[in-house]
C-alpha cells in the first residue's frame, strides 16, 4: 500500500495539469503576439529561466498597416455612408499567416499544416483555413468610417486558398437598415475567381475621441 496521501496525489496531479495549461497559454500568447507583429515581453524567474509575461491589454500597441496591405474606401465619414459605398482590403496569405492562425485559434487540422497529408486529399496540397480567409472581410469592414460593430455574417466557401495567394475582400453597402445599421454584400476574390461569398450586417457607432 502506498504511503502517499490521497491529498498529496491530488495536489501533484493538479500541479502537473496547471503547469501544462500554463505552458499552453504561454505558447498561444507567443503566437498571438507574433501575429500582431509585437514581441512578447519576458521576465526573469527565480531559477533563471525566462517565461512570457502577459501584459495588460492597454499596454499592447495596436498593429499598424503593413506595406503589403492595400485598402480602399469610398466614404470618409459616417454621415457619407450610403448604398453603393465600397470597402476593400487586399493582402497575401502567407505560410506564416496559416501557421500563426492555427496556433492562435487551435485549429490544427493537418489539411492546413502538413504537406504530405494534404497531398492525399481532394485539394492535392495544403490550403488556408476558411475562417482565416473570411477574416479579410472583417478587415475590409474595419475600413468603414466610425466604430464598426459586427452584428452578423453569412459565408459560402467556393474555392480553396493556397499559400501565397493574394486576395481582396470587397464589401458593398446594399441596404440602409436605419438606426446606423447597414447590410453589405461581402466577397473575397482572387482576381476574377470568387473564394467566399456572403453578406454582413454592421452597426456604425461614433468613434471615441482620441
Amino acid at each position: 500500500m502506498s504511503s502517499e496521501s490521497p491529498g498529496r496525489s491530488l495536489l501533484d496531479s493538479w500541479t502537473e495539469s496547471s503547469s501544462h495549461m500554463f505552458e499552453s497559454v504561454v505558447a498561444a500568447n507567443k503566437a498571438a503576439f507574433a501575429a500582431w507583429g509585437v514581441d512578447a515581453p519576458e521576465m526573469e524567474t527565480k531559477n533563471g529561466t525566462k517565461e512570457v509575461e502577459v501584459p495588460p491589454v492597454e499596454r499592447i500597441a495596436p498593429a499598424k498597416d503593413l506595406e503589403e496591405w492595400h485598402a480602399e474606401s469610398t466614404a470618409e465619414t459616417p454621415d457619407e455612408l450610403s448604398v453603393g459605398d465600397r470597402f476593400e482590403f487586399t493582402k497575401t496569405i502567407s505560410d506564416q499567416d496559416i501557421r500563426q492562425f492555427a496556433a492562435v485559434s487551435g485549429d490544427t487540422n493537418p489539411l492546413h499544416l502538413d504537406d504530405e497529408y494534404a497531398e492525399k486529399t481532394r485539394f492535392r496540397g495544403r490550403i488556408a483555413h476558411g475562417t482565416l480567409v473570411g477574416g479579410l472581410i472583417s478587415a475590409a469592414l474595419a475600413r468603414m468610417p466610425g466604430l464598426v460593430v459586427y452584428l452578423s455574417q453569412d459565408l459560402e466557401f467556393h474555392n480553396p486558398v493556397r499559400v501565397d495567394d493574394r486576395l481582396t475582400a470587397v464589401c458593398e453597402i446594399v441596404e440602409d437598415l436605419g438606426k446606423n445599421q447597414y447590410r453589405l454584400s461581402t466577397q473575397v476574390v482572387d482576381d476574377d475567381e470568387t473564394i467566399i461569398d456572403g453578406e454582413a450586417v454592421v452597426l456604425i457607432d461614433d468613434a471615441p475621441e482620441e
